[in-house]
């Protein structure tokens, strides 16, 4: 179904194949990978397709393990994406902008040119203008939701309308999903196969560390990027601990409905505040607010030991700082600091 879209060196690549990879039973004697045999708690290579991992993130999210792929962060599956669809000096990315920087980085990278789309000044998308600026040489359109740095969200009829009208992969981007009012496009994929999920440990789950991205798809699509991933692309520490969170569902729920607790009354406050301007609406865990002079503000909350993303550089986000969502004891701090900026 998508093989027209692969790269013609992926078409022909024959991958990397373990003897683990290959084997469908339970072994008893391991002698086909030159390890070290002694029990060292990590002396034997973590299982190549993650399949326990995949059972347990399936129940969370409701989906087949046939449909999931993981990588080293949702970061490398966009580069994964790129690299095994996009031919080098041809083929282009589309994504829109203010958005996530990593789509433009990915294509770099891998000698792809980039389809640029502007949000409005409110940072909304028309669904309609973003199908008719794609390319023909546009492999893959990109739709960030919630979106990062802006916070807000788009709509499930929104990203049906680009998957249905796109010839390429539509990726969604979800890493904030959980903090959203607006369902997840999972439900999405038997009826748009050309649509891929990605969603990380990074953000909710409160995993960062593990760096561990996901992707729910299409199983042809799956395969395709089994051929390109390295043999043991996620490590047996990192299988393990995504499986000490997805064992606690409670604090993940917790946890995030503390968050969204917060974001509400930082929303409520900063605008109260005489350094800021305007807080933008968010389905994060985060907010993006505009200042009277962002740079002092910035450069004052790092003197005290308080980092925040500046990101007025971006076009658009002139005098913008990104404000992650703390503790509420973080929070407080942030606030107290604010309001001695004078």
């Amino acid at each position: 179904m998508f093989e027209h879209l692969l790269r013609d060196n992926i078409r022909d690549l024959i991958p990397y194949s373990s003897a683990r990879s290959e084997f469908k039973g339970v072994a008893e004697v391991l002698l086909d990978a030159n390890e070290n045999p002694f029990d060292h708690a990590f002396n034997r290579y973590p299982d190549p397709m993650q399949k326990a991992l995949k059972v347990e993130i399936g129940k969370y999210r409701n989906i087949d393990p046939a449909n999931i792929f993981l990588s080293n962060g949702s970061d490398g599956i966009i580069e994964m994406l790129v690299r095994t669809f996009c031919d080098p000096g041809k083929d282009s990315v589309s994504y829109f902008t203010p958005g996530f920087s990593m789509y433009k980085v990915a294509a770099q990278l891998n000698a792809a040119s980039t389809n640029v789309f502007e949000l409005d000044h409110n940072f909304k998308l028309d669904e309609v203008a973003f199908v008719e600026n794609l390319k023909d040489n546009d492999k893959l359109a990109f739709i960030t939701s919630p979106n990062n740095p802006t916070g807000n969200a788009y709509s499930i009829e929104q990203v049906k309308y680009v998957a249905k009208n796109f010839k390429g992969l539509v990726i969604l981007d979800e890493a904030y999903v959980d903090f959203s009012t607006v369902a997840s496009g999972i439900s999405l994929l038997e009826a748009y196969p050309n649509l891929v999920v990605l969603q990380t440990f990074s953000k909710a789950f409160g995993a960062a560390g593990i760096r561990l991205g996901m992707a729910f798809m299409h199983q042809e699509l799956v395969g395709y990027l089994n051929k390109v991933k390295m043999p043991y692309n996620i490590s047996d520490i990192t299988q393990q601990e995504a499986m000490k969170v997805l064992a606690d569902p409670a604090r993940i729920e917790r946890e995030i409905k503390e968050l969204i607790v917060e974001r509400q009354r930082l929303e409520k406050v900063l605008p109260e505040m005489t350094q800021v301007v305007k807080v933008y609406p968010s389905d994060t865990n985060f907010l993006l607010a505009e200042f009277v002079d962002s740079t002092k503000v910035y450069k004052a909350l790092l003197d005290k030991g308080i980092i925040l993303r500046d990101i007025s550089r971006v076009k658009g986000l002139a005098n913008c700082l990104r404000v992650t969502i703390g503790t509420v004891e973080e929070n407080d701090k942030f606030l107290k600091a604010l309001k001695e900026v004078s």
